[in-house]
């Protein structure tokens, strides 16, 4: 049991929704981006998504761009990415990692050699957001062979003919896009994500997670009341761009599992 299928599992004996915080590695800086990556399980992250900067992050709107911006300026790069794993791992061998971001730089490294260093670093899933189902050969399909969950973005123009490719070869989770566009731009609103998310659990028994337009603890809370979880990305990087110390990035976060977990 891979560590995403043992915390969910973990969760429904508590009979609590996951929380799911994406953070991008490297920022503002090496240090205070990993000092925040620790913090995160003990403000209640059952689930950390590490971003992994790149120059050109079209799903992507303003504040994860400058996220992915000032990391790269602060001398961020996929090795110091995998780096951040394995110093969580040093204390936390629990909490899945998820590595989330494009498929360029990995590219750059060597499938291969990604996939034995990703592994031994205590990374659990990709969620690589630039390769579609055609193309699983490249990532996906070696990832699943390494014991690496491959999670796929459904989205609101995911149609009942075109989810079953997208379920196919997907594991750890589903990642529901609640909004039409890119990141941070508008709000998630339950009524309407609901029925969409009981329309892929129809088709898989994998969690169905909600992320993009999550910003405040009730309206992760209203998300989790109708899905396995929520995530939440473009709110906390607000804070961390806005210099916001460590301890207040934190305890936002924590505020925003607290509502989760009253789902």
């Amino acid at each position: 049991m891979s560590r995403i299928d043992a915390k969910f599992a973990q969760l429904r004996r508590e009979e609590k929704k996951a929380f799911v915080a994406y953070v991008m590695a490297g920022d503002p800086n090496y240090e205070t981006g990993l000092e925040i990556v620790k913090g995160l399980p003990a403000a209640g992250v059952d689930i950390i998504e590490l971003g992994m900067p790149f120059t050109d992050p079209m799903a992507d709107g303003t504040t994860i761009q400058l996220a992915g911006q000032r990391a790269l300026a602060a001398g961020q790069d996929l090795e110091k990415t995998l780096e951040y794993a394995r110093e969580l791992r040093k204390t936390d061998d629990t909490t899945p990692i998820v590595m989330m971001g494009y498929y360029n730089p990995i590219y750059s490294r060597g499938v291969d050699a990604f996939l034995v260093d990703a592994k031994a670093a205590g990374i659990d899933g990709l969620i690589i957001v630039d390769l579609p189902p055609e193309e699983d050969e490249e990532l996906c399909i070696p990832a699943q062979a390494m014991g690496i969950n491959f999670i796929r973005l459904a989205t609101p123009t995911t149609d009942n003919k075109r989810l079953p490719t997208v379920l196919q070869n997907t594991s750890g989770f589903v990642y529901y896009v609640s909004v039409t566009g890119i990141t941070g731009t508008a709000e998630a609103q339950a009524a309407d994500v609901a029925p969409e998310v009981a329309r892929i659990k129809s088709q898989t028994d994998l969690p169905v997670i909600v992320g993009f337009g999550i910003r405040t603890p009730d309206a992760a809370e209203g998300i989790a009341k109708i899905a396995d979880g929520a995530v939440v990305g473009s709110a906390i990087v607000e804070k961390i761009g806005a210099g916001e110390s460590v301890a207040d990035v934190l305890a936002f976060v924590k505020s925003l599992a607290d509502g989760t977990h009253r789902g």
